[in-house]
C-alpha cells in the first residue's frame, strides 16, 4: 500500500466485446465508460488506503468521441486532490485501436494517438481509519 498523494494514477486496458454494443453502428452506451472509472477508481483506493472506496458524485463527465464494440481502450484514474476520506480524481478512456471490418472479420487499425472518447472528475470516499488518507 502507498500513501495516497497527488498525481498517484492507475490504468487498465480494455477490449470492448461486441455484446455491449447497443445502438447502430455497433455504439456502446456512455455507461460503459462509468463503469469503467468505477474500476480504476477502486484499484487506486485499494492501492492507496486497503479499501475499494465508494463512488460519492461525478462534478463533470463529457462524451468526446464514440466508443464502440471492437475498440481496445485505456481506462485512467489519476487523483487531483486527497482529503481525510475522500479521493478526487481525473478519469480518462482513450480508444487505442478500433476493428475495421472494410479490411475483414477480424481486422482492426492501432489508433495512434489515441482517441480520448470519455472524460470526468468524481469523488470517491473510503472508511473512516483508511490508513492512506491525507489532510481534508
Amino acid at each position: 500500500m502507498t500513501k495516497a498523494e497527488v498525481g498517484m494514477g492507475v490504468v487498465h486496458s480494455r477490449y470492448v466485446p461486441s455484446s455491449h454494443a447497443h445502438y447502430a453502428g455497433n455504439l456502446v452506451d456512455g455507461a460503459y465508460s462509468l463503469a469503467l472509472f468505477g474500476d480504476v477508481a477502486t484499484e487506486l483506493c485499494i492501492r492507496t488506503d486497503g479499501h475499494e472506496g465508494l463512488f460519492a458524485s461525478y462534478s463533470d463527465v463529457q462524451f468526446r468521441s464514440p466508443v464502440r464494440a471492437g475498440d481496445c481502450l485505456e481506462i485512467e484514474a489519476r487523483l487531483v486532490r486527497v482529503g481525510t476520506r475522500s479521493r478526487e480524481m481525473d478519469f480518462e478512456v482513450r480508444i487505442t485501436a478500433r476493428g475495421n471490418p472494410g479490411r475483414g472479420e477480424s481486422a482492426a487499425d492501432l489508433v495512434q494517438p489515441p482517441v480520448v472518447a470519455t472524460t470526468a472528475r468524481g469523488v470517491v470516499v473510503v472508511p473512516p481509519g483508511a490508513v492512506g488518507g491525507g489532510v481534508s
